[in-house]
């Protein structure tokens, strides 16, 4: 989400761009709750969210850490109504056109400039969302790494868990990206039913571990790649509503929503998936 790479062709889902890959669906494997305990737990019984800094009780600033706005849709500090609403622990983040034609909308980052907030190295990270409808909408749900204060250049992972063009309904993205690398990274698109992301909520979830990084929609694994090597910090968690990525807005709806039941992360403790098994036996 940094950049957009991916260009889609729009009868097939395909990215054009060179050296992006597609991979096919890996089947059958539900997710392992085994010894996953909750490390970050946003339920949006109320939302504590400040422009660029943690502070106090916040747990989200309202912009990426390095000022990097994309789409078209300006990312706005929160104000009472506007980006965010919270109703019946659900969040909200509503895209709205103003008089003077230009479109403001909402992103929340779990981290800030001075590594302040939530990130974490390895886990299992999950949300629950209700995508928007139309032409022109680009949200997303995905990790970039956060680094100490002051560190030199070098490769940044980011993972996009759930990058979704709304001119096309019949599916997602999940891209790893290698900002810096010699390598692009790879993209894997999971088919859907034509609409079903935006009729309703589905949970899309991501675990990281030191040999693997594997992909969950509705707890069913539908990919799998080896974790790169240049995965060297911890993960922030950020879901935005964008819009455009060189897709036209003429048609986007004025105002559009995504809604957000939840967002988790757990860390996995193999010692008491023994302890559990033990206790089955």
């Amino acid at each position: 989400m940094m950049c957009c790479k991916a260009m889609i062709l729009a009868s097939c889902l395909i990215p054009s761009a060179a050296g992006i890959a597609q991979a096919q669906d890996a089947t059958g494997k539900t997710l392992d709750l085994c010894g996953l305990r909750p490390t970050f737990t946003e339920d949006f019984n109320d939302l504590k969210v400040s422009a660029w800094k943690i502070l106090g009780d916040s747990r989200w600033i309202a912009h990426t850490p390095w000022a990097g706005d994309f789409g078209d849709a300006a990312f706005t500090d929160p104000t009472p109504d506007f980006p965010f609403a919270v109703k019946d622990g659900v969040l909200r983040i509503e895209a709205r056109k103003e008089a003077n034609g230009k479109w403001r909308s909402g992103l929340l980052a779990s981290a800030d400039a001075w590594n302040g907030g939530f990130a974490q190295m390895y886990g299992y990270f999950e949300a629950r969302i209700k995508l928007p409808k139309g032409p022109g909408t680009w949200p997303a749900f995905w990790f970039s790494e956060s680094w100490p204060r002051g560190s030199p250049p070098g490769v940044t992972v980011e993972i996009d868990l759930l990058e979704y063009y709304g001119k096309f309904p019949g599916g997602f993205h999940s891209v790893v990206h290698l900002w810096g690398a010699n390598h692009p990274g790879s993209d894997h698109i999971k088919l859907v039913p034509t609409g079903s992301l935006e009729d309703d909520f589905h949970t899309y979830g991501f675990e990281v571990e030191k040999d693997f990084m594997t992909f969950y929609f509705d707890r069913n694994q539908y990919w799998q790649v080896p974790t790169p090597e240049e995965h060297k910090h911890p993960f922030m968690i950020l879901v935005n509503l964008a819009l455009g990525s060189s897709w036209p807005i003429d048609e986007t709806p004025n105002p559009s929503f995504m809604d957000v039941d939840y967002v988790h992360a757990y860390e996995r403790d193999p010692a008491a998936c023994v302890k559990e098994q033990s206790n089955k036996q």
